[in-house]
């Protein structure tokens, strides 16, 4: 073997090396922050909420300072949008873009971590004809990026519904429709070159609303047993989303766009409606979303695309009472607006119970005590510690200066304090430690000279379903197995090509 030939199959060995770590990103799951409601907490309150349930990816439908600054240093990404009444402005001169940059994106990034900016929201939905500008927008928008060398860093598209779909089922005939051809083909060229993802938004629960007797309610769930076969492909679906998702892969490549991957910023399902909308239930809202998030994060992808990495935004962090139309429009939420839950979610997708509690929980006739965590870092105890004494509606006044629990003073002694009086206060359920993966239920009393834990009999009890799941396992912990057993692959396939070249010199 001669030395070209040697190192050109090392350099395939490491260009695949990388492509295999490419594919082997995990899918994940965010949440939408709607604000079209007079009632919500100030957005700082909303941070720390975000934080306390480690919701990581949070999207919002414009630039509004007061957010962008509440979400600084939290770690948590943010799509931010322009909205439809502002593409005017922007796709007609570069200096009104470069203007809303430099005053409401640059001075926040990077301690706001900024990853999406979206151009325009389903404007073929829109009643105004503004899709002709969405793409000027977007240029305009890039290169404004491109002058703060922030191009790469920050992704620009724009957010569309089904609705651009003249055919979605079965899912290999799906098709754009002709009446937004001048506008997608621009589109489409601009997210092809600039490797930014199509952004949907798939609401199956709609399509079961509108033809409760032609979808079944166990599809749009993720909760059916029986297969929806497409004939033209042999491909089976037991999901509307699947199907749904499939649909714009096969319009994608029926133009021939075949490697621009699907971004889901908006699904869910409303937990109350009218009298018609039987199906928007909380035990239909909490089935949807859990099944959603399993079916994401364990990157199944879809029957089409199987593994394919996918990012869902769930719809949405809070109802919101002043949105039109019927009852379910405004009860989309996870939470209320007092920041409790409005059922179970977990949004790791492994279980409702959080495995680090589980160790030390014990019996359900027994008592049961919840302290901080000694493996949790201070700024998430801190974090914790602030919500339950603010939000959590926990009394500490027995953990200040000159009370009972304020020594030892420290952070872990103050946040298991705290956690307990919560985990209390709201039934001594599993779900009610778990701050974050940051609480763990024991059952010795840790109450200590004149600092008394309290315990359920001695306090108010409050339904669990006012309170969301939270697991210790971070979302993105499958993923990183999957990455760690492509390395592994990769490195010896590497070690393979390079023993082989070396013999090429012998």
């Amino acid at each position: 073997m001669g030395k070209r030939a040697g190192f050109n199959l090392i350099f395939i060995g490491i260009l695949l090396f990388f492509i295999v770590l490419g594919h082997c990103q995990g899918s994940n799951v965010g949440v939408c922050y709607g604000r079209n409601a007079d009632d919500l907490p100030t957005p700082n309150k909303v941070a720390q909420l975000v934080k306390l349930h480690n919701i990581k990816y949070i999207r919002i439908y414009d630039s509004n300072i007061q957010v962008l600054k509440a979400f600084a240093n939290t770690g948590v990404e943010l799509m931010i949008g322009i909205p439809n009444s502002d593409l005017l402005p922007f796709a007609q001169f570069q200096s009104n873009v470069d203007t809303w940059l430099k005053n409401s994106i640059l001075p926040y990034y990077p301690a706001t971590k900024i990853t999406y900016i979206t151009v325009g929201a389903e404007v073929t939905e829109s009643p105004n004809n503004v899709s002709a500008l969405v793409v000027p927008a977007m240029n305009n928008v890039l290169t404004g990026l491109k002058k703060a060398g922030l191009h790469k860093k920050i992704k620009v598209s724009s957010t569309h519904s089904l609705g651009v779909l003249s055919r979605s089922f079965p899912p290999s005939v799906g098709a754009f429709s002709s009446n937004y051809a001048s506008f997608l083909k621009p589109l489409l060229e601009f997210l092809a070159e600039n490797q930014s993802p199509f952004m949907i938004n798939i609401y199956p629960y709609y399509a079961y609303r509108e033809s409760p007797n032609n979808v079944s309610l166990d599809y749009a769930l993720f909760e059916s047993s029986s297969e929806v076969i497409d004939p033209n492909t042999g491909l089976l679906y037991t999901n509307m989303f699947d199907a749904q998702i499939d649909a714009l892969y096969f319009a994608l490549m029926a133009l021939n766009f075949r490697t621009i991957r699907v971004m889901v910023t908006e699904t869910g399902w409303p937990s109350k409606g009218s009298p018609k909308e039987t199906s928007a239930t909380p035990d239909n809202a909490q089935t949807y979303n859990t099944n959603l998030i399993r079916h994401v994060i364990n990157n199944t992808g879809t029957p089409a695309r199987p593994g394919e990495p996918l990012d869902v935004y769930i719809f949405s962090l809070f109802n919101e009472n002043r949105k039109p139309g019927l009852d379910s429009e405004r009860n989309w939420g996870l939470f209320y607006p007092d920041q409790t839950s409005v059922y179970n979610l977990d949004f790791t997708g492994k279980s409702v119970v959080d495995m680090t509690a589980q160790a030390n929980s014990t019996a359900s006739n027994g008592t049961a005590w919840c302290i901080a965590s000694s493996k949790a870092s201070d700024m998430d105890l801190q974090n914790a510690l602030d919500w339950a004494c603010g939000s959590g509606n926990v009394d500490c006044t027995a953990i200040q200066p000159s009370q009972p629990c304020f020594e030892p003073d420290t952070l872990v002694s103050h946040a298991s304090y705290a956690f307990n009086s919560y985990f209390q206060q709201n039934g001594a359920t599993d779900v009610a430690c778990g701050f974050g993966g940051n609480g763990v239920k024991v059952n010795q009393d840790p109450s200590y000279d004149n600092c008394l834990y309290a315990t359920t009999g001695k306090n108010k009890t409050i339904s669990s379903s006012n309170t969301t799941a939270i697991s210790s396992t971070s979302p993105s912990s499958s993923s990183r197995i999957e990455v760690s057993a492509g390395l592994l692959i990769m490195l010896a396939f590497i070690s393979f090509l390079f023993e082989k070249f070396m013999m090429g010199f012998s």
